[in-house]
């Protein structure tokens, strides 16, 4: 799995006008991407990350801060543009393999307690964020 990890003090989703899913205090944005043979060990690991990770001001994590995340499927991050000018895709995994992994995700951290946001797998979405720092971190598990 590969996660890119963006410090916030607020994000949102928006699919069709409507907001779908948001954090309004500071916390994470994951923006999540699965690949062919991710599993339930690269679920487990990029949960504990996420929520491990001490990125948060004073070297503090979610769980430390009771941080809320904003997580968000994002295949593009499995994009190869090493040949031409069209990206391929064929390493991101299809949907109806990368959505249960996502949230699954979703749901590890939900079972650490704490307090998760979504966008809608597989929606043209309109993600809104207000970076913090900027800090922005490359996850690959």
């Amino acid at each position: 799995m590969r996660t890119v990890l963006q410090r916030v003090s607020r994000a949102s989703v928006t699919v069709d006008g409507e907001v779908v899913g948001e954090i309004t205090r500071p916390g994470l944005l994951a923006l999540v991407g699965a690949t062919h043979d991710d599993g339930p060990e690269q679920v487990a690991a990029t949960a504990r990350k996420i929520a491990d990770l001490r990125i948060l001001h004073g070297e503090r994590s979610v769980l430390d801060e009771g941080a809320p995340v904003l997580v968000v499927s994002q295949f593009t991050l499995y994009a190869d543009v090493r040949k031409g000018r069209r990206p391929s895709w064929n390493a991101a995994a299809p949907g109806p393999v990368a959505e249960p992994l996502v949230e699954a995700v979703v749901e590890a951290l939900r079972a650490k307690g704490l307090e998760v946001a979504t966008g809608r797998f597989g929606a043209h979405m309109d993600v809104e964020l207000v970076g913090d720092g900027p800090v922005t971190i490359l996850l690959e598990v």
